[in-house]
């Protein structure tokens, strides 16, 4: 898949990108998160190799401890974007105990305690500070644009997907709907947060194209 460049432009092209149950979720309520086949894992981290960073929340660190690296196919390492406002990253997860060889970057806000900021010093990380209370995705994405980050690939998980979606700050989506049934109010959906109230208020999305991977259906969408 080519992945497009914004060069130029005041924020990146940004991807979200996640394997969902028929249903719409992303996780049980335990937070078991294993939708992705061997083939779909192939097309991610492909997807992954091509873009200039992936992003996640700190959420996601919590739940799954990932690397964020790309690992069944060849490629280079995407920079990794941790939304962490206060810093509460753990010192033990894979992500800054893997930032001397991936470069790493966490997004924090103003609102990050002393101590949490002296731990992240410690560590060979880029600490971005963009807003006040949580991090302002609008302000981090013009940030990531001046460090020449064209492209990024947003990796949820819902409450991340809800602020790039609320505040229209994507531009293709990338779902593959796994042959999986989660249910549960406690699961985590794709998109989390308060949710809009009418249909009209949605992004308006165009089916680009589909892929069928077995039983998997990867559906690429792009923001009309």
């Amino acid at each position: 898949m080519e992945v497009k460049s914004y060069m130029g432009k005041s924020k990146p092209y940004v991807i979200l990108s996640a394997a969902t149950s028929v249903d719409g979720k992303i996780a049980t309520k335990t937070g078991d998160s294993n939708l992705s086949s061997k083939q779909d894992k192939v097309r991610l981290h492909k997807l992954r190799s091509k873009v200039d960073a992936i992003l996640i929340g700190k959420n996601t660190v919590l739940l799954d401890n990932p690397l964020l690296t790309v690992r069944y196919t060849k490629g280079k390492n995407p920079i990794r974007i941790i939304l962490d406002s206060k810093g509460t990253i753990s010192k033990k997860s894979k992500i800054l105990q893997t930032s001397n060889k991936i470069p790493t970057i966490i997004a924090v806000s103003k609102k990050i305690s002393k101590s949490n900021f002296d731990k992240l010093c410690k560590f060979p990380v880029e600490i971005i500070t963009a807003g006040k209370n949580s991090v302002d995705i609008k302000l981090l994405l013009k940030k990531l644009s001046n460090k020449k980050i064209n492209t990024i690939l947003v990796e949820g998980g819902g409450t991340v997907n809800w602020e790039f979606i609320k505040h229209n700050l994507f531009d293709e989506l990338i779902i593959t709907l796994s042959p999986f049934l989660i249910g549960g109010n406690d699961a985590i959906s794709f998109v989390q947060g308060k949710g809009f109230e009418k249909i009209s208020n949605s992004p308006n999305l165009r089916l680009k194209s589909i892929k069928r991977l077995k039983n998997h259906v990867v559906l690429y969408y792009v923001k009309v």
